[in-house]
């Protein structure tokens, strides 16, 4: 007889497709649970919760529906314990269960919960795969073993001719190019017709209230009765055809474009199913790859390329860097950053066009494109030197999308560069010339970007950008790619360099006053 067995089904693994659950369920319970464990470890924005909160009791249904028995403990559940080890004891004492099988969890501290958990038992228990990456948790470090970096795009150009992806032949890239990045960095300024997004209109009040009763402490704006992210399988394969039928045609030329009258440009909203698991991405490029190929006439090849670099490339190599790294990951902060996140990063509140909207996009839909997360509010946060504790602990908590194994890595990587160089070559940081090229935020902002000398008037990016490089730059005197910044600096009249620093240093202490 097979052994009454416990499976445990995390927030992020709503993966409709595992092989799971396939076969004999006979002896199988599911358990899935609304914790104060995951409310609680980091502040998260409202609709991250309600999300994901709505997204696992829409696959428990499912699974119901099929026939499959459920443990399902929602967050007033009586036998709700709000922690997972407390919930499993329970479980597996309640029904007398012989074995406990659980899928690889993608953020380590639930990793090293479980694997302590599974010490304790006395039953038998198996670790599964999600099924959802293309690659292995180690696969990332073994590729670029013995060498001296690790550069994303050769390990993108290996998945693409790996797993066959655009591929002519068996090495060549289609269209002649690995890469059509340059292609992918034209700012909009309305000559193209964007369509509203596919969104939905879900009354999730009762979440919503139950929150509220319970004291959770969230932060952002929801709107309960409409809420706007899918949060089934079936709505992530409505978003992702809308994407493919009506938005793939100029992400890529927009994909890094920022406007004040645009939430999402030609992006695809497709990050949440895809972290959560809900699509598979696999499907997503093969989806995206075959719309293009049907409509090569009106479809660019650089569209499409942006968009599967994205995920085949970014994403997967963001995971591989996140199991390498961790735990002393998280600790990172090689350039001793210590100042506080401004409070206006929970309110909006502020005079900077660029941040007033970056954020507020973000409070009101737990969204920013990675543009706007890169060079605007982690831009800022860098150049005002701000500790990257406190930077992650915003960009995990702000953005449904976020879960902590592609958080982590963007933020104190790619943005932060508190990883000392592991992820980017070069920190990420730029003056305001680089948001009025790629904006329209600078035309109706009170600081002027125009201005280069430290007035009251000017854009504060444009001294907090001298003042770092100033300030840093013992950390960056061998780096090739800072050389001709560090240039640009150290020619610098030292009384316009010094004006600058002054003015960083205002902007630093009393951030409220900008």
């Amino acid at each position: 007889m097979p052994k009454k067995t416990l499976r445990l089904i995390l927030g992020d693994q709503l993966n409709y497709k595992h092989s799971w659950y396939n076969g004999d369920q006979d002896h199988i319970i599911y358990h899935m649970a609304e914790m104060r464990q995951e409310t609680d470890y980091v502040k998260h924005h409202i609709q991250k919760v309600v999300g994901f909160f709505q997204a696992m009791r829409e696959f428990s249904s499912w699974l119901e529906d099929r026939g499959m028995q459920v443990e399902y403990f929602r967050f007033r559940e009586s036998e709700n314990k709000h922690n997972l080890v407390d919930n499993l004891n329970h479980i597996i004492d309640k029904h007398g269960i012989e074995k406990f099988e659980y899928l690889a969890p993608d953020e380590y501290r639930l990793d090293q919960q479980l694997r302590d958990f599974c010490k304790s038992l006395d039953i038998e228990w198996e670790g599964y795969d999600t099924e959802h990456f293309f690659t292995k948790r180690k696969d990332v470090e073994k590729f670029f073993e013995g060498k001296k970096r690790m550069t994303m795009e050769y390990f993108y150009r290996d998945m693409r001719k790996k797993h066959d992806i655009m591929i002519v032949g068996d090495k060549e890239p289609e269209g002649g190019k690995w890469n059509y990045d340059k292609s992918n960095r034209n700012k909009w300024d309305g000559d193209t017709e964007i369509p509203k997004e596919k969104g939905f209109r879900k009354d999730v009040s009762d979440i919503v209230e139950m929150l509220k009763e319970e004291d959770i402490s969230t932060f952002g704006r929801i709107d309960s009765s409409n809420f706007n992210w899918p949060t089934s399988r079936a709505d992530a394969l409505k978003v992702l055809n809308y994407f493919c039928d009506e938005l793939l045609v100029h992400f890529g030329d927009y994909q890094d474009a920022m406007h004040t009258n645009q939430e999402y440009l030609y992006h695809s909203r497709l990050s949440f199913a895809l972290n959560s698991k809900m699509l598979h991405p696999k499907e997503v490029i093969e989806k995206v790859v075959d719309k293009w190929r049907e409509d090569k006439r009106k479809i660019d090849i650089s569209q499409v390329e942006g968009f599967v670099r994205q995920i085949l490339g970014w994403r997967e190599f963001m995971r591989g860097i996140y199991w390498k790294e961790m735990p002393s990951y998280a600790r990172s902060n090689k350039l001793d950053n210590q100042n506080d996140l401004p409070d206006f990063y929970w309110t909006g509140e502020t005079d900077m066009n660029c941040l007033k909207h970056s954020i507020n996009n973000s409070l009101d839909n737990a969204y920013a494109h990675h543009i706007q997360r890169l060079m605007i509010t982690g831009n800022y946060a860098l150049l005002t030197q701000t500790h990257p504790n406190q930077v992650c602990d915003w960009y995990l908590g702000v953005y449904i999308d976020a879960i902590e194994w592609v958080e982590i890595t963007n933020t104190r990587g790619m943005s932060q560069w508190a990883d000392g160089g592991i992820v980017a070559t070069k920190p990420y940081v730029s003056s305001g010339s680089y948001i009025n090229k790629m904006s329209n935020y600078c035309k109706g902002c009170k600081y002027k970007v125009s201005k280069k000398n430290a007035e009251e008037d000017a854009c504060p990016f444009n001294s907090l950008y001298w003042n770092f490089l100033d300030d840093k730059q013992e950390f960056f005197k061998n780096n090739q790619r800072m050389n001709m910044m560090l240039g640009t600096l150290n020619k610098m009249d030292k009384e316009k360099l010094e004006r600058h620093k002054q003015r960083a240093q205002d902007v630093m202490k009393n951030p409220s006053q900008y």
